[in-house]
């Protein structure tokens, strides 16, 4: 499946980009050693101060075959196309790169970053769903 992915003159590169560097804006401010909310919390400001839309905490139902199993929140739905989802960790392991996965399969969005404020360097990671590849 083709759909565009021109948002507000912007493709996903150059969104996903600006993302980044809202994220290492604020890694750069903070630097690392917070709780997880608080990098939301500034994350959310650099992305207003940029322009960028974006939904916080947008709750989506999970199916099993067809039957609602639960609920799961991503930390940001930027621009109704790039699932962000933020951890503050020392490293990033495996299960949260297919956590990443699964939020942008379940959401039905072509991409999606990991990003990790927890180590002494930002780290970035980017999530594709087969689908729109």
């Amino acid at each position: 499946m083709n759909k565009i992915k021109k948002i507000k003159h912007m493709t996903l590169d150059e969104l996903t980009y600006k993302i980044n560097g809202c994220a290492m804006k604020v890694h750069n401010t903070l630097g690392n050693g917070f709780q997880e909310v608080i990098y939301q919390r500034c994350l959310a400001i650099e992305l207003e101060r940029t322009g960028i839309s974006f939904k916080r905490e947008q709750e989506h139902t999970i199916y099993y075959e067809d039957i609602e199993v639960g609920t799961r929140r991503a930390d940001f739905v930027v621009e109704d196309w790039v699932i962000v989802e933020l951890k503050a960790l020392i490293n990033l392991e495996d299960v949260h790169l297919a956590q990443a996965k699964n939020y942008v399969v379940a959401y039905d969005k072509p991409i999606g970053l990991l990003i990790n404020f927890g180590g002494r360097s930002l780290q970035f990671k980017k999530v594709f769903n087969p689908k729109y590849a």
